[in-house]
């Protein structure tokens, strides 16, 4: 990671009659952006004032369709880039909670966390 480039917040794009992003990507979501010092997002795509930029950002960053699966996480840095974390499955909610162990116990996620503390 180069030194002038940090995380800066994190966002998920989600709705919430989703057993996959309210309460498990919700809660998840919080200690990933905690972990980083980072302020967390909902984007909500069932809400009018919402729902156009979740979509932008599946269009732009993410696993987009006409009907895409969500949760969709981002992470947004200080240099404008956003990259996509994590899309929730259509299979089992387990399978989504698999995804979100195996972030949150990552390499690269241990190695963005030395990089923000400095």
């Amino acid at each position: 990671m180069r030194a002038s480039r940090a995380p800066r917040r994190l966002t998920i794009v989600l709705a919430q009659w989703c057993p996959h992003c309210v309460p498990l990507s919700v809660k998840n979501g919080r200690l990933l952006a905690k972990g980083l010092g980072i302020p967390l997002r909902l984007l909500d795509i069932d809400r009018k004032d919402q729902g156009k930029e979740a979509d932008r950002y599946v269009r732009r960053y993410g696993d987009a369709a006409p009907d895409y699966l969500i949760p969709q996480v981002f992470l947004e840095w200080s240099d404008g880039t956003v990259e996509h974390l994590l899309t929730g499955f259509s299979e089992q909610v387990a399978r989504t909670a698999a995804a979100w162990r195996s972030l949150l116990s990552s390499a690269w996620l241990a190695r963005t966390r030395r990089g923000a503390r400095g």
